[in-house]
């Protein structure tokens, strides 16, 4: 009886952490897919400018590939202090998107 109460709990625990990493990879897609859509409007208003949206474009390629590069170096998976980081990195992108789109500049 206590082999199955505890392979139970096991199997619980396992499913609660895929749940969490499935989690967490979504919302660095949608934080990925936000803010593209958010320069994508700043383009099409003209509160951006062609060089503001290219320094931003190339912000969130190089954190794209660096995120690729630590999914590789994982096994496809990105640790949790990666995710914390990648995170970090979007929260920062998206205050360069919006200080980008609200500076005056226009094209």
């Amino acid at each position: 009886m206590k082999r199955v109460i505890i392979a139970n709990m096991l199997m619980g625990a396992l499913l609660t952490g895929t749940a969490t990493m499935s989690f967490a990879d979504e919302k660095i897609k949608d934080s990925k897919q936000n803010q593209q859509k958010r320069i994508a409007q700043g383009v099409k208003s003209g509160s951006l400018t062609p060089k503001e949206t290219a320094h931003l474009e190339n912000k969130e390629a190089k954190l794209n590939k660096e995120v690729r590069q630590d999914r590789k170096a994982n096994g496809g998976n990105l640790t949790n202090k990666e995710k914390a980081q990648v995170n970090n990195q979007q929260n920062k992108l998206s205050k360069d998107i919006y200080n980008q789109k609200h500076d005056g500049q226009t094209q």
